[in-house]
């Protein structure tokens, strides 16, 4: 999965772009999700950009919810049952658990890579694992194109 995702994103020049192709990518290979998507860092909020699934929150505070406490704590944040973490935001009911990971690029937060699934516990460490070595990929495309 690695290897043909370094391989969609090898020759993309435009951030939207690959933003958008990474959260579809994700959203193909991924099954028993319902939400995947990145809030990017703008204005010392997180801002929504690319996603798959329902309509979402377009701005999450950096106090609010899992993406917030990531961002924030620029830890990867796996919530096993979203009803037990304090001031989650649902933007779907029918969201179970959820994985957020930091992007750093130049050693700054860019945002969160945001994903939901309608199964209690669905982010086992092998798919963690994984999802974190995607956003490496992405982190690393990202500073290749702001060091232009």
């Amino acid at each position: 999965m690695i290897k043909e995702y370094q391989a969609l994103i090898s020759d993309e020049t435009k951030v939207n772009a690959i933003l958008a192709n990474t959260s579809a990518y994700l959203n193909e290979n991924i099954n028993q999700l319902n939400w995947v998507g990145f809030y990017v860092n703008e204005d010392n909020a997180l801002h929504l950009h690319a996603f798959q699934g329902k309509v979402a929150c377009t701005v999450i505070d950096f106090n609010r919810g899992v993406c917030g406490y990531a961002a924030r704590n620029r830890k990867v944040t796996n919530v096993p049952n979203v009803h037990e973490f304090d001031d989650h935001i649902a933007c779907d009911s029918a969201s179970e658990s959820e994985l957020v990971v930091p992007i750093i690029v130049n050693n700054e937060l860019f945002g969160v890579l945001d994903i939901d699934s309608p199964i209690l516990n669905r982010f086992d460490k092998e798919l963690e694992t994984t999802i974190v070595e995607i956003v490496k990929v992405l982190e690393n495309k990202l500073t290749q194109l702001f060091s232009k």
